[in-house]
């Protein structure tokens, strides 16, 4: 099988050769990493599949500690890290850069970039940042507020930068990896809730000059000819009411992969904004090239082929998730080939060279589609059961996805693909009084509510009377009632789709990336603080490292001087960041970020102590003389609307509980909101947006909170009982 592998790839390259094409020279017979890992996936397909063996089955059980960084932070940790000639290089939040000895962890340089933390305002899910580039003696790494940098791999000096940013007054950031793809770096950026139009740009990775750019959806035809004839196909497929103005979405956050063997870059793209299609684009349409993988020519950055995984999307969709490259058997003949299970729910082999599906297997509940015409390359859509436009819909897949950025791993030895898998909906519903909504700048524009199944049961009592009966009637309901959830690591055969065994994580939120070797291992962590290795089989549960730290992001493998290590970053947050679960270390021991390295007779972890147990609210300052129940629901309503996606007000989640403010906070309220006091920890000023009596409006909202807080707290502690005040998920401003 593996000799077969090669031998295909190997012609395939020899094919792409023989056209005259000038690509790099990269040796794809080669499947998975070896010695080095250069790049977040580990080798040319991004596969996250090493050959190493050195660890295996017979002596992991003595896996332990080789050495521990502090990366520094408390946020989000979602990189994979790179290593290369015995160096390992790595992102943090915020874009971030680590340089570190790789055998001993020793620091040689380390580089934070200069944020305009108003940034945040437009990033969904938290300071995410999936990893860096390195070729030819450079570092690549993109940052939240938009700068791509090319950084001296030696020492960390800048070399160059450039704003990859059209439009600063619309909401993008960068959250993904770049790429390197020859003598180019490309990028894309995140932000299709706000008020984004999708488009990734190459750069010359020697000066930053820019190469070329491609945009994923068209503009609006008012302004002039698309930049490309494809995008003028697109545009028959969007409405003439399109919602221009607010940006269409599309954006390419993440999931961007060179194919050296057609020269041509892979990029997955996002969501429509505004999410409901009869918002976005009037009348309907498929809206190209939204929720697709587009093919590139590498040189010139002109599509050759494109296929999209979620037409007319309403829900979120994304195909912005990892792929990965191989070469697969199919019908008698080797074809190269993707696979790609995206947000949508369903498993994909797609062919590499016409873009053309092989394959689209159900893996989860899906109502907006029920099954996938592969000769007409279209799923078959089902509308009666997710079209929210006249009343609310459960949905399945939820929008956080049946997939996500989390990294899946393929062995081509065993023909396994290895990933988290999450089968859940979300209630939808467009809240009344904002259909046709105006364009909010840098703001969210997503116009569609939504709570998620794991949380409708408990919720429905606190939704208005007519919505609870309009839920109850709708079919999905009894679904819900007998499954909300399930969550799954899963070994999924790669040419059927068909599940060979699976392993239950403790919640939805538990979808850590995953690591295989070819010794037959495959290592997963979550969020309950355990790196655990699997037999890849079987999925029999080898090893467990206790190490108290929440863990997100991919593991990876690498040896230095004879001896293979084992590597994972730390730290909860992402999507639904503002939210920490109950069964989390970071909800239970806090969210120190740490790179966490690994090797046979290493020693223990240290664990972090267990936090403190919760002291009952502060009481608050008296509340406002005007204060009237009027300005409170005020309050509640723009607290809702503006603040909630970061201030949860959950205990130990990563932002502060606004229920629980000194008498210092309250007393700098305005100028915290208002004046952006805190502005370099990140939080951003709102002044363009709330006026003076809008933020005091907030603000007795809080104070009410508070003393509603307090009291309860109080008493629950004279009765010797927990202070645990976790609440639902649920967004109860209509």
């Amino acid at each position: 099988m593996r000799r077969l592998l090669i031998a295909a790839a190997a012609a395939l390259a020899l094919a792409g050769c023989s056209k005259g094409t000038d690509k790099p020279d990269i040796d794809t017979s080669v499947y998975g990493a070896g010695d080095d890992w250069d790049n977040p996936g580990g080798d040319w397909a991004e596969s996250h599949f090493s050959r190493l063996t050195d660890i295996n089955a017979q002596n992991v059980g003595t896996l332990g500690l080789a050495w521990e960084y502090d990366l520094g932070t408390q946020r989000v940790q979602e990189a994979t890290p790179v290593v290369i000639d015995g160096v390992m290089y790595t992102s943090g939040n915020l874009g971030r850069v680590y340089a570190l000895n790789a055998a001993t962890g020793a620091q040689l340089w380390t580089f934070e970039p200069d944020v305009d933390m108003q940034a945040n305002r437009a990033a969904c899910c938290d300071q995410g940042n999936r990893g860096v580039a390195v070729h030819d003696g450079k570092v690549f790494v993109g940052a939240l507020d938009g700068w791509l940098y090319a950084l001296d791999a030696k020492t960390g000096a800048v070399a160059w930068k450039v704003d990859t940013i059209t439009d600063r007054t619309r909401g993008y950031t960068i959250t993904g990896a770049p790429e390197v793809a020859g003598d180019l770096v490309i990028i894309g950026n995140a932000g299709a809730e706000y008020d984004t139009r999708g488009y990734v740009t190459a750069y010359h990775a020697g000066d930053g000059k820019q190469a070329w750019r491609f945009f994923t959806i068209p503009h609006d035809p008012a302004k002039g000819p698309q930049e490309s004839p494809e995008l003028e196909a697109a545009l028959k497929t969007w409405s003439k009411d399109t919602r221009w103005d607010i940006g269409g979405g599309g954006t390419a956050w993440d999931a961007i992969t060179y194919d050296p063997v057609f020269d041509q870059v892979i990029v997955g793209t996002g969501n429509g904004g505004p999410y409901p299609i009869s918002t976005r684009s009037p009348g309907g349409g498929d809206n190209l090239y939204l929720n697709s993988l587009v093919a590139l020519d590498r040189k010139s950055g002109e599509m050759k082929w494109y296929f999209q995984e979620t037409p007319q999307d309403s829900w979120d969709l994304t195909a912005t998730q990892p792929m990965i490259l191989a070469d697969m058997d199919i019908g008698g003949k080797q074809r190269p080939v993707i696979l790609h299970a995206p947000k949508n729910g369903f498993y994909f082999v797609v062919d590499r060279e016409s873009g053309k599906p092989l394959l689209a297997e159900q893996m989860v509940r899906t109502s907006w589609a029920d099954g996938w015409d592969l000769s007409t390359g279209k799923p078959h859509l089902t509308p009666e059961y997710s079209d929210y436009t006249n009343g609310p819909k459960i949905v399945f897949p939820a929008s956080s996805g049946a997939r996500n950025w989390h990294p899946a791993a393929y062995d081509p030895t065993r023909n396994l693909y290895f990933a988290s898998f999450v089968d859940m909906g979300n209630l939808m519903f467009i809240p009344p009084g904002q259909q046709n909504p105006p364009r909010k700048e840098k703001a969210l524009n997503a116009d569609a509510a939504l709570i998620f199944t794991s949380d409708l049961q408990p919720a429905l009592a606190t939704l208005p009377p007519p919505l609870q009966q309009a839920v109850k009637a709708l079919p999905q309901w009894q679904q819900v009632k007998e499954m909300p959830f399930s969550s799954q690591l899963r070994a999924v055969d790669a040419r059927t789709g068909k599940v060979k065994w699976t392993v239950e994580h403790d919640g939805w939120q538990d979808r850590a990336g995953v690591l295989a070797t070819a010794s037959g291992l495959v290592f997963h962590g979550d969020l309950a603080g355990r790196l655990r290795v699997f037999d890849a089989d079987t999925g029999k549960l080898l090893k467990t490292v206790e190490t108290g730290s929440s863990i997100l992001a991919a593991p990876m493998t690498y040896r230095v001087d004879g001896v293979q290590y084992v590597a994972v970053q730390t730290g909860w947050g992402g999507g639904g960041w503002g939210f920490v679960p109950g069964y989390a270390a970071a909800y239970a021991k806090g969210n120190a970020n740490r790179l966490l390295v690994f090797k046979l007779g290493g020693g223990a972890v240290p664990v972090p102590d267990d936090l403190p147990p919760l002291e009952p609210a502060p009481a608050p300052p008296a509340q406002f003389p005007d204060a009237t129940p009027q300005m409170i629901a005020t309050g509640s309503a723009l607290f809702t609307e503006n603040c909630s996606l970061c201030h949860s007000n959950q205990p130990r989640a990563p932002l502060p509980d606004l229920r629980r403010m000194s008498e210092g906070t309250h007393a700098a309220f305005d100028r915290i909101v208002l004046e952006g006091l805190f502005l370099p920890n990140g939080m951003p000023r709102w002044d363009d947006i709330l006026s003076p009596d809008q933020a005091k409006a907030i603000h007795a909202f809080l104070i009410a909170e508070q003393e509603k807080l307090h009291e309860r707290e109080v008493a629950l502690k004279r009765q010797g009982k927990p202070l645990d005040s976790r609440s639902l998920t649920i967004l109860s401003n209509f």
